[in-house]
């Protein structure tokens, strides 16, 4: 008996609303096929964190700005389907999520 490949959709973003919007494309597509799909599941959010001096010289007062950027990532599994698949690639992407497809065993 030999078990059925699965592909693993990878998606990033630092925009949740775009990176929701994506996913839910999918869900739809697969949905639409008939397909069961795995997910989206939740990876820990990377937190970048960088503090400067408000101050353009560096002279003065110690007051801070801190900034943070956070980056999202989510997971999907669907059965290997060429059809599905075909549908998914043609998903119109934003430009600030970044997504890989590759195949499971």
């Amino acid at each position: 008996m030999s078990k059925m490949s699965r592909v693993r959709i990878k998606l990033q973003s630092v925009e949740i609303d775009k990176l929701n919007e994506v996913i839910e494309r999918i869900r739809s597509i697969s949905s639409a096929a008939g397909i069961p799909i795995s997910g989206p599941i939740p990876l820990p959010t990377k937190r970048l964190k960088v503090t400067t001096r408000k101050s353009p010289c560096g002279d003065g007062t110690a007051t801070f700005d801190r900034f943070e950027m956070r980056i999202h990532k989510r997971i999907v599994d669907l059965p290997a389907n060429d059809r599905v698949l075909h549908n998914i690639m043609r998903i119109s992407i934003p430009r600030t999520v970044k997504i890989k497809i590759e195949m499971v065993d």
